[in-house]
């Protein structure tokens, strides 16, 4: 097995491509060790000291780690335990954990709005976030602005705020004229 790894924007943050599936459809973000426990891979992961956030994707994993430790010293580390984890034929979630889908569901006045703005962001947001190894969800929309849910390498990137405002805002905006901001949210 052969595993690549790939820089983000976010230098606390490395994608590793295993060459396999990781997840068959949806995410799934594990910013603790505590919330890795439905998830052989993201515990081993976690046991790698230095490592404060573990995100799967279709084909990546992404890790990201404290600041105080160099790559150079857990990446190896890294690469045997997902190697391990494949080698060992567990699953990537346990039993009762599931991948979400992502956005959170609305309902209301404004439900055909929110599906647009979710419909551009799944064809034109993730898939451009996800090469960089994170994920945008949506998360609500009240009065104009749009709240969304940044996880894995887009979580705590120095550049995410740039690509919220500038990007993804006035892409909403173009094509959704009821759009007037939009505006991060810690889950």
């Amino acid at each position: 097995m052969f595993i690549q790894t790939e820089s983000t924007p976010n230098p606390a943050t490395l994608k590793f491509l295993p060459g396999q599936t990781v997840l068959e459809a949806g995410t799934a973000d594990f910013p603790t060790a505590e919330a890795a426990e439905n998830s052989p891979l993201a515990k081993r992961i976690f046991a790698v000291k230095g490592v404060t956030g573990v995100f799967f994707g279709n084909d990546f994993v992404t890790v990201t780690k404290d600041d105080d430790v160099q790559w150079d010293h857990i990446k190896p580390a890294i690469l045997g335990a997902v190697m391990e984890h494949y080698q060992s034929g567990q699953p990537i979630m346990g039993d009762g954990a599931d991948a979400a889908s992502g956005h959170a569901e609305h309902t209301g006045e404004d439900s055909e709005i929110v599906n647009q703005i979710k419909e551009l962001l799944d064809s034109r947001v993730r898939p451009a976030v996800a090469q960089d190894g994170g994920d945008i969800t949506f998360h609500g929309f009240d009065r104009g602005v749009v709240y969304l849910h940044m996880q894995g390498a887009c979580a705590g990137c120095p550049s995410s705020t740039l690509t919220l405002k500038m990007g993804i805002e006035n892409l909403l905006r173009h094509y959704i004229p009821e759009v007037t901001e939009v505006r991060p949210v810690a889950v």
